[in-house]
């Protein structure tokens, strides 16, 4: 029996839990180290009133997730193509979205809505810089006949070339019905052994210092007893200690980058529904996020040695945001996919396969200008210090060694990989020392195009570009600008004629 979403309706009853659970999660992480502190440092009566505090705050919490799920209603308004989501305990809120700037929705479930058997739907427009329309516990039948209502593209119309026509209409064939991509288990191994290596040590730093803090704050110092720690560390050779440290570090990246990536992205699969794409994954949060091909700004696919001897690769798509902060929250990630599963997702996304075409490079000062920039510079700053202040930071000489080779090496890597490709219908910005990166975006669409060019650049002939689109912007610097501002002329001119209406 066909949904009937013309009529206000409520969520699940037992959406009323997870509204509970939710607003408790809220409470506790705003004042967690209140009641910490409170606990530890108070006596048995106070100990006494903050129980009751905290269960009078129960109380509270759950008498107003039930005023939310008595007032969250929603339904769709066929005449004027509308999703209307009313909500709100004091303050009553109403949010109206358009049908047509629906670019993506997402289905989602957490552990609490796992247990219960529900789950949650947010929906994702351009202008805003938040999920709108979120619906936190509906059974698993009515969120896909609302995600398909949302998410009609039935009558989608899309220009395809002739000589990609057959290609792509197989591609449509093979996956309609069942997903056309699963990335297994091997696959998300190697993607955990090779990338993110950065933001896991970033991750690793803020949990310690974190830690560490909370302890000082509770008055508790003396469960690390720093003394012990630093006669450890004494008893062994600085070396020997650096290694130590180093092989534990490295382990335990490996192991929080393994772990990340197989319970974010397990059993993810992709299948087309309705000309829409269909994402699944997820272990502990599962996550089905439909996107719709036409809204896809720039696509990035990202590379590092190792993976590319693995045969595994990272693909990031960025749709049409208003927001820079949304533009990294809101990336769809498809980790671990091989090279022909690459060109396949390509061919969904662009309608063809993506080509090269005419390779423009930048000129060779801007690997100078890299280098002077963060070698010399701080190394000039490095030795006048050591020389008019203190001599002691000559005795750190070699980590200044090392920092010029390092960079060096990230620059020159860098230099030889930045290049910017340009064919008929695609731009594509290759950039990177080790993790190299392809962008690609569509010329139609191109919202606006910047071109620069320093006084002291004109006799050389090289500037710079600025591609903007709905989802980011696009730059190449210090190219040869004669050839730069032919492409614009042809670009604007594309972009004025084209009667592409991805919006």
């Amino acid at each position: 029996m066909e949904t009937n979403f013309n009529q206000p309706q409520r969520q699940s009853s037992i959406g009323i839990l997870v509204m509970f659970v939710d607003s408790l999660q809220k409470f506790a992480r705003a004042f967690w180290p209140i009641i910490l502190i409170s606990l530890f440092k108070a006596d048995t009566l106070s100990k006494l009133y903050v129980f009751l505090a905290i269960i009078g705050a129960i109380v509270v919490v759950g008498v107003i997730a039930y005023l939310r799920y008595l007032n969250f209603t929603f339904y769709i308004d066929d005449e004027n193509d509308e999703f209307i989501v009313n909500d709100g305990v004091i303050n009553k809120t109403k949010t109206t979205i358009q049908l047509n700037k629906i670019q993506q929705v997402n289905i989602h479930q957490n552990l609490v809505q796992r247990l219960i058997g529900v789950y949650a739907l947010s929906v994702d427009t351009a202008g805003s810089d938040k999920k709108e329309g979120n619906i936190k516990a509906i059974s698993h039948p009515l969120a896909l006949a609302l995600k398909s209502k949302l998410l009609d593209n039935e009558n989608l119309k899309t220009v395809v070339s002739d000589e990609n026509t057959t290609d792509i209409q197989q591609a449509i064939t093979t996956s309609e019905n069942y997903p056309f991509l699963k990335i297994n288990l091997v696959s998300l191994f190697k993607i955990g052994i090779t990338s993110n290596y950065v933001k896991s040590i970033g991750l690793i730093l803020t949990f310690f210092f974190t830690i560490i803090e909370n302890l000082h704050q509770i008055g508790k110092e003396d469960v690390i007893d720093e003394d012990k720690i630093e006669t450890a560390i004494s008893n062994y050779p600085a070396i020997y200690a650096i290694l130590v440290f180093v092989v534990v570090m490295f382990t335990v990246i490996f192991l929080i980058n393994i772990v990340r990536t197989i319970v974010k992205y397990f059993n993810f699969s992709i299948a087309k529904q309705k000309g829409s794409l269909l994402l699944s994954y997820g272990l502990i949060n599962t996550e089905s996020t439909i996107l719709k091909p036409e809204k896809v700004q720039i696509v990035n696919i990202s590379r590092n040695f190792f993976q590319k001897k693995l045969d595994v690769l990272e693909i990031k798509i960025k749709q049409a945001t208003s927001d820079e902060k949304k533009q990294k929250k809101n990336l769809i990630e498809i980790p671990g996919c091989n090279s022909k599963e690459r060109d396949e997702i390509l061919k969904l996304l662009f309608n063809q396969l993506p080509e090269r075409g005419v390779m423009m490079q930048p000129n060779f000062r801007k690997l100078v200008f890299s280098i002077f920039l963060t070698i010399i510079l701080p190394l000039t700053g490095f030795f006048i210090f050591g020389i008019k202040v203190d001599a002691i930071v000559f005795q750190y000489s070699h980590f200044a060694v090392f920092y010029t080779v390092f960079l060096l090496l990230i620059h020159v890597f860098g230099f030889r990989n930045y290049r910017l490709f340009v064919s008929d219908n695609h731009i594509i910005k290759q950039s990177g020392a080790w993790d190299v990166d392809n962008e690609i975006i569509e010329i139609k669409k191109i919202q606006a195009i910047t071109t620069s060019q320093l006084f002291w650049h004109k006799n050389l002939n090289i500037g710079s570009l600025t591609l903007h689109t709905a989802g980011g912007n696009l730059s190449f610097y210090l190219g040869e600008y004669n050839t730069i501002k032919e492409y614009v002329n042809l670009w604007l001119y594309e972009i004025e004629t084209s009667d592409s209406n991805w919006m």
